[in-house]
């Protein structure tokens, strides 16, 4: 077949990992939004609406290579500047909390929207998620980290996930362990890349002769330094000769797991300090939610202070986001059958469109019956049908 013959025949698909939602889980997808932003409001969090493309330098200004390569670019044909469509809209709460709104103490703010990615995050996943998440901004302490696991639990109960286990690790535990060891970059950066396979061999051969033996043989540890909350015991105890910002990174994670635990007992914790996802972003505390059955994480978040003084406001930051799409797919909610309605009869006069009127501000859905269309009312959710009887319109079964 000829491009062109191929193009005509097959101009509806759409690209590879880009996906639409229908009916019934479309409207689905709305109820659980709706049930979500009531949530969130609940605990504080004012919603935001960033715009769907920026300018680049604001856009990508702090987070590092992973998304400028999930960004798709363009030039604005109003200034030259280059603008990307948003792969991540943190950056965006950021900016919003530092530059526009300018508060003195926390702020709680929260998004829904779709994003857009030059390549899935994962097996199955789609390019174009409807992200949602919260940020908590202005404040540095553990309670603020606590805070933002907790919600990011509750948002997971309301989507109808069986009960998650947390995975919990801490970005500032290597960045200091790396500085201690007096690594180059491109040293850390491979180092990076054998903690994240956990191939302890790899990294005593790449440490050889690089970094002293104590700071050595920490480094190594972070690679068994994963399991229930026992595993902080053990770390305490092989970073023992560490600085104190590993120190202060330590104590920070028993508080937020004594925290967690109190406030999620339900939840289960596994720890892994070799576990750095969005390490050139986050700054201390990083987590994952895992929901049973499914091999990806189905929201992740972590600590990122620091990230307004680009925009001229340093300010402690911590949130969580998650794909909206995804947790409905993994959701144990059944979808809501079908909705009914009344099918009426097309027409212009004023008692029969005033009884449309009042059907529909009682919470009716009525479908109008167009003249001409051969649809039968199954095909258009319709059980029931207005009538005219005796001067007055009423609403009968279809059966009648």
């Amino acid at each position: 077949m000829k491009e062109a013959e191929f193009s005509r025949a097959n101009r509806w698909l759409l690209p590879d990992g880009v996906d639409e939602v229908l009916p019934p889980r479309a409207a689905a997808l709305e109820v659980l939004r709706r049930e979500l932003l009531d949530a969130w409001r609940n605990w504080g969090y004012e919603l935001v609406m960033p715009p769907v493309i920026e300018y680049l330098d604001s856009l990508l200004i702090g987070t590092g290579p992973d998304l400028d390569l999930q960004t798709f670019k363009l030039t604005d044909q109003l200034s030259g500047r280059m603008m990307g469509i948003r792969a991540d809209m943190t950056p965006q709460a950021a900016r919003i909390d530092a530059h526009q709104l300018k508060r003195s103490g926390p702020t709680r703010l929260c998004y829904l929207g779709t994003v857009l990615n030059t390549r899935p995050e994962g097996p199955g996943r789609s390019r174009n998620p409807v992200q949602l998440g919260a940020e908590l901004f202005g404040h540095g302490g553990v309670e603020s980290d606590v805070e933002i696991i907790a919600l990011m639990m509750e948002t997971l109960r309301i989507a109808g996930l069986p009960t998650p286990h947390l995975d919990i690790g801490h970005v500032g535990i290597y960045r200091a362990l790396a500085s201690e060891a007096g690594l180059d970059l491109d040293t850390e950066n491979r180092l990076f890349d054998c903690l994240q396979r956990k191939a302890a061999g790899e990294i005593r051969d790449l440490l050889e002769g690089v970094a002293p033996g104590p700071a050595r043989d920490r480094l190594a540890a972070l690679t068994h330094l994963n399991g229930s909350v026992e595993v902080l015991d053990h770390a305490g105890e092989q970073l023992a000769g560490a600085g104190e910002s590993v120190q202060t990174a330590l104590r920070h994670l028993w508080a937020l797991s004594s925290a967690v635990e109190r406030q999620i007992p339900e939840v289960t914790l596994h720890f892994d300090l070799a576990e750095l996802r969005g390490y050139r972003f986050h700054t201390g505390v990083v987590f994952a939610a895992f929901a049973p059955g499914c091999g990806q994480e189905v929201a992740r978040g972590g600590r990122y202070d620091g990230i307004g003084e680009v925009f001229g406001r340093p300010r402690s930051a911590t949130g969580f986001s998650a794909d909206l799409k995804n947790l409905l797919a993994l959701s144990e909610r059944e979808l809501e059958p079908r909705p009914t309605g009344i099918l009426a009869p097309w027409g212009d006069a004023s008692d029969l469109m005033t009884a449309v009127r009042e059907l529909r501000a009682n919470g009716e859905r009525v479908v109008v019956e167009l003249p001409g269309a051969t649809v039968s009312p199954e095909e258009l959710g319709c059980d029931r049908q207005l009538v005219e009887s005796n001067g007055a319109w009423k609403v009968v079964p279809l059966t009648e």
